[in-house]
């Protein structure tokens, strides 16, 4: 009996095709019958404990509401200071990760549920690159909380670690897009809108168990000051069509060679760290996946490459797809015909999802017959973090 476990060495073998429906898909948003995997395949529950993220522990270096004084020790660069201390701040970066590959982070900056001595909320900056490598976190009183504050906070990230500047910061938030934006801007970085910050979405969840809630001004009950959005759905733009699509499904070990090859098989893609993100599943498992047709797929590969897209979901009750990009965008990515049958495909896709973890993949291709892709995006449905 096969247990899951993930194993990082990647055993190159030829890649099976996509396990294909056996009748036609539909044109992108057009109401005609999909077809689907069988609800009865063998999908099987990820297990997250086994492997979990390596989030360096808690550093003291300036208190949650004051700045430092000039006689302050310098922030430990290790996270092996006063580890149990949760209104500490940390400063981190692995020794054996070259600082100078850092090319891209993911930032948060936001209020925590945690009261300083004044009653206000606190807010944090919190900031990682996607392996983790880097880690930085600092408080803020709420009364500082603007793009000037910003632009030097991530100033400070660069100097007091050692690491350039990045080309690109990533974040989740669209109610902090003017400040963040502004402040990237003025450092000449590019402000990335995108719920692919997947490691950092990880870690503040980490935090919330581990540091907030054992602060002395935790607020137990209290909800996130800016919660994530839920957009209405949008038209599909005329340049993201696809003439045919169908819900697929690929063994787990497919699908790691399929994004271990996107740098050298074709441009366009989006990998996810699944050994970081402590992501086990077994080789055999089959993942579920969406799978897009074009007599002009490079192009449409091209475009879906620039949108940060997270996640594809289906939605029964409007017998539709929806397409999640940024982080306030959803598309209609697709519709189809609703009768008992593709409601019940529908239904069996997202249980599929739902049983790996939120795990999915989107395809495109120049035909469903094709066993190779034009475009792979891995996608991970993350709830929203608690914070």
């Amino acid at each position: 009996m096969a247990t899951l476990s993930f194993n990082p060495t990647r055993i190159r073998n030829p890649r099976p095709p996509f396990q294909k429906p056996t009748s036609n898909s539909p044109p992108l948003s057009k109401p005609t019958k999909i077809s689907y995997l069988s609800s009865n395949s063998s999908t099987k529950a990820l297990i997250f404990p086994t492997k979990s993220p390596h989030f360096a522990p808690n550093s003291v270096s300036e208190s949650s509401v004051s700045s430092p004084t000039e006689d302050s020790p310098p922030p430990s660069l290790t996270g092996d200071e006063n580890d149990d201390d949760p209104s500490s701040e940390l400063r981190f970066l692995d020794p054996d990760f070259d600082p100078e590959s850092i090319s891209e982070w993911e930032l948060d900056f936001c209020s925590r549920p945690i009261l300083d001595i004044r009653g206000k909320k606190l807010w944090e900056l919190v900031v990682c690159d996607g392996t983790l490598s880097l880690q930085y976190t600092k408080y803020f009183p709420n009364n500082v909380i603007n793009s000037i504050t910003l632009r030097n906070a991530i100033t400070s990230v660069s100097e007091e670690l050692g690491v350039p500047l990045p080309v690109k910061i990533r974040y989740f938030r669209s109610q902090m897009q003017t400040i963040i934006t502004k402040a990237c801007n003025e450092l000449g970085i590019k402000a990335v809108p995108s719920k692919r910050c997947i490691s950092l979405l990880l870690w503040l969840e980490e935090r919330y168990e581990t540091v907030y809630t054992r602060h002395p001004g935790f607020q137990k009950g209290s909800k996130p000051l800016m919660a994530l959005d839920n957009p209405f759905p949008m038209e599909l733009p005329e340049n993201l069509f696809g003439e045919k699509w169908a819900f697929v499904q690929l063994p787990f070990k497919a699908v790691q060679e399929e994004v271990s090859s996107l740098e050298t098989r074709f441009a366009f893609g989006a990998n996810l760290d699944l050994d970081l993100l402590g992501i086990d599943i077994d080789d055999k498992t089959l993942v579920p996946g969406l799978a897009v047709a074009s007599s002009r797929a490079k192009p449409l590969a091209a475009w879906v490459n620039g949108l940060e897209v997270s996640a594809v979901e289906a939605d029964t009750k409007r017998a539709c797809l929806y397409l999640s990009v940024g982080v306030s965008t959803r598309y209609i990515y697709a519709t189809y015909k609703k009768n008992a049958t593709t409601t019940q495909e529908a239904e069996a896709w997202e249980a599929a999802k739902k049983a790996c973890g939120g795990l999915h993949f989107l395809a495109v291709q120049e035909n469903l017959d094709s066993d190779d892709c034009v475009g792979f995006w891995l996608l991970l449905d993350l709830p929203p973090p608690s914070v």
